[in-house]
């Protein structure tokens, strides 16, 4: 099957059906954590979702719409994160595509990979945007960091690499119950139900 056919196929009327659904879990799930002000965010179970049961390419547009209706209708913090919303869901539908969500270990492994690319293009936005310091919970940490002589990079970097690995684990495990939690019948009607 070649790459268009693939993409075809991808994004067929269960995975539109499937997207909108996921959107509104991210920015649900993401809009309650962020008013707590968590450490964690969340916020990327519907994308992590259709990665694994649509493919990477449904996963990152699915990542890149969540971020820019929250951002445009909610919350204006959540728009420049879509690169790394697009990020998430192209690296789970990958990990989902090599087997990694099979079992919970493997989801695991799914979620620290998932976290090392989120934490490095989330520093450079942080970084880039907010010198360091945005409106999570863990920015509590990187204040601390750079109120103790490191420097702002080194102190986004550091925070990125303590909170995504417990928040990209969570996220995955908790995507991971979801599709476990659907019937069978159900999930065989998406294109890559065999991911899971």
């Amino acid at each position: 099957m070649s790459f268009s056919e693939r993409l075809k196929a991808d994004f067929s009327t269960m995975t539109l059906v499937l997207i909108p659904v996921a959107i509104a879990i991210n920015i649900v799930i993401g809009q309650i954590v962020s008013l707590l002000k968590l450490p964690v965010y969340l916020d990327s179970i519907g994308t992590v979702l259709v990665g694994v049961l649509a493919g990477p390419w449904a996963g990152a547009l699915t990542g890149v719409l969540s971020n820019t209706i929250w951002g445009l209708t909610i919350d204006p913090n959540a728009l420049p994160w879509f690169p790394v919303a697009l990020f998430i869901g192209l690296v789970a539908g990958l990990c989902a595509n090599a087997g990694l969500f099979k079992t919970w270990w493997k989801v695991v492994i799914s979620g620290l990979l998932i976290a090392i690319v989120a934490a490095i293009v989330s520093s450079f936005i942080n970084v880039a945007l907010y010198g360091g310091i945005t409106a999570s919970g863990s920015s509590f940490l990187t204040a601390y960091l750079m109120a103790s002589g490191r420097g702002v990079i080194e102190s986004v970097l550091a925070t990125s690499f303590i909170f995504e690995p417990i928040d990209k684990v969570a996220t995955a495990l908790l995507a991971w119950f979801i599709i476990k939690g659907l019937s069978k019948r159900y999930v065989s009607r998406f294109p890559r139900a065999e991911n899971a």
